[in-house]
Order: C-alpha cells, then sequence, then structure tokens
C-alpha cells in the first residue's frame, strides 16, 4: 500500500530552514536545490504545492523563507 504525504508550504518553509541551519543549503541557491534532500514521488507533491503558492524553481531559497526570525538582531 502507498501512502501519500501531504507537504503544505509552511512544512516546505521549515525544512527549508532546518537544511540552511544545518549549512546544507545557502539563501542564494534556487528553490530547485531542495529536490536533492527529497524522494521523487515526494517531489512532484512539493513542486505542486510551490506552485500553486506562486513560487517557481527558479526563485531563491531565501525568497521561499524570507520571513525567517532573527535571534541575534
Amino acid at each position: 500500500m502507498l501512502h501519500s504525504l501531504y507537504y503544505s508550504i509552511s512544512a516546505i518553509q521549515d525544512e527549508a530552514r532546518h537544511l540552511l541551519e544545518s549549512g546544507r543549503l545557502t539563501r542564494s541557491q534556487p528553490i530547485h536545490a531542495l529536490c536533492r534532500f527529497f524522494r521523487d514521488r515526494e517531489w512532484c507533491q512539493i513542486e505542486r504545492e510551490l506552485e500553486d503558492n506562486q513560487y517557481l524553481l527558479r526563485d531563491r531559497i531565501c525568497d521561499l523563507v524570507s520571513q525567517e526570525c532573527w535571534q541575534s538582531d
């Protein structure tokens, strides 16, 4: 039985923030760079969710996580 996962835009943003914090992504990389961290089946659904929320795969990660909370301002 196949289970389909649903990734909301906020879950995708949280995962992108986690990857930024761990140094596995940089803010200037395109959103498409996220695909390395998901299986193909997951990525298809994530790509659809991004498009539904007006994000382009060529947009930068910083556009996706633009509402970050800075601890040391």
